[in-house]
């Protein structure tokens, strides 16, 4: 794999010692070897394609839970198929609260190789450098990997993180279907239906290290940030009913037509997202996905689906954008003659990260070195779930030129490991007084 250069503001490729002794080359194999699970061949960069329950995820799921045997975890699966691995030294009182820490291994298709992965081995590597340092910990560690996180089958996202924070019913997880096959099915094929349900209300705190999926940190030359707050995300899916006319015999203004009904609601959208940056600079909405039939190029489109995505950290924000949807649609009907509807599929509201663990994130960066900012996240998380039952942080590493969910993604070697220093101190910190009161909310 070529290496590139090492982000600035981190000292060369290789890889220095730290009070945590974190192996950065370790962490590089273990994410280099999850890459090959659902590998795609491609040109330039990397990509992988791993859905739950599918051959690659059985892979990379039981690659963990060897690595995670290996550094003497206690290995538990629970019924939707998240994994936690849980570290009980003598020093821990193994009745307490545990701190948790970790990500998914999940990916979109024609993904890249740091997104999920990066924070699932970045804490099993805290954990591991903290068993070399003889760091003692008062609390026992869970590293986890949540289910489900991409939303690219069986849900929309979060399906596992949901299921932990007690926001979804397991069993209506393990019925959801992607129309061939079961969650529970699925997960039963590849050996990862367990039993029970893990319970992140009962974790003191939560950490995840993720790749920041912009260039932001990059553009200000700043090797890590700690997350403020994780937008909240409305998808809506709406129907436009036309009519299907032969596009030569009819006339313009005799015509029902549902893709131009469609094309102005697009518009409209964008227009109303862009004039809420007066309010918030984070709002953003997009439609990704549209179908038109018949489809066909002699036949005046007869009914068009699409789906609009609408995001922003306030979510007051988020629902004047959707009003504006419903309006637009009422307008569209009186005056062009179609029929609509629209459901709404995932509504999920902002959350603030933990100021207790935005203050162990950066104090660990002051600690190790490492410099850190504020900042919010545009992208949804599995720590936007947990962050309902219990205090969350979550920390981001620099992603060359913003790119992600695609074979471009990259985060430097060095920046991996100068982000996972950085959680393990945060994670030594959390997990070092017993004495701190458990399950305090403190925001």
């Amino acid at each position: 794999m070529q290496d590139r250069k090492a982000f600035d503001g981190l000292d060369g490729d290789t890889v220095t010692a730290t009070p945590f002794s974190v192996d950065g080359e370790r962490l590089r194999r273990d994410i280099e070897r999850n890459a090959q699970f659902g590998a795609v061949p491609t040109e330039e960069g990397q990509a992988r394609t791993v859905l739950p329950g599918t051959e690659p995820n059985r892979g990379a799921r039981q690659h963990l839970v060897d690595r995670m045997i290996q550094a003497e975890l206690t290995v538990d699966v629970d019924a939707v198929g998240n994994i936690a691995g849980t570290w009980e030294p003598d020093s821990c009182d193994p009745d307490a609260p545990p701190v948790a820490v970790g990500s998914h291994l999940d990916s979109v298709p024609y993904g890249g190789i740091f997104d999920g992965p990066l924070g699932v081995y970045a804490g099993l590597e805290a954990v591991r450098a903290l068993q070399s340092a003889g760091t003692p910990v008062s609390r026992p560690v869970t590293v986890v990997s949540f289910t489900g996180e991409e939303g690219t089958r069986f849900a929309d996202g979060v399906l596992g993180s949901s299921v932990a924070a007690g926001q979804l019913d397991a069993d209506v997880a393990l019925d959801r279907s992607d129309g061939t096959e079961t969650l529970e099915e699925a997960l039963a094929e590849i050996g990862f239906h367990g039993e029970g349900r893990l319970d992140a209300s009962s974790w003191h705190a939560w950490l995840e290290l993720h790749v920041e999926q912009s260039d932001r940190l990059e553009q200000w030359g700043l090797p890590a940030g700690v997350v403020t707050t994780i937008s909240g995300t409305t998808r809506l899916h709406v129907t436009i009913d036309g009519k299907a006319d032969h596009t030569g015999t009819t006339p313009m203004a005799a015509r029902s037509d549902a893709l131009a009904a469609a094309s102005e609601l697009v518009l409209t959208l964008e227009r109303v997202a862009q004039s809420e940056t007066e309010h918030s600079d984070t709002a953003v909405a997009t439609v990704g996905e549209l179908t038109v039939d018949p489809g066909a190029v002699n036949v005046v489109p007869g009914k068009v689906e699409l789906s609009a995505d609408i995001r922003d950290v306030e979510y007051t924000v988020i629902k004047r954008i959707v009003g504006a949807v419903h309006d637009e649609l009422a307008s569209l009907e009186d005056d062009r003659g179609v029929a609509t509807a629209v459901e709404c599929s995932y509504d999920v509201a902002p959350v603030d990260m933990a100021p207790r663990c935005r203050k162990a994130l950066h104090d660990a960066g002051d600690a190790v070195g490492v410099g850190t900012t504020d900042i919010h996240s545009g992208a949804g998380h599995d720590s936007m779930q947990i962050a309902r039952v219990t205090d969350a942080g979550l920390l981001f590493a620099p992603s060359d030129n913003g790119h992600s969910h695609n074979k471009l993604e990259w985060t430097d070697w060095p920046a991996c490991t100068a982000t996972t220093e950085i959680l393990t101190a945060a994670l030594a910190s959390l997990a070092g007084d017993v004495n701190e009161q458990d399950a305090t909310r403190s925001k």
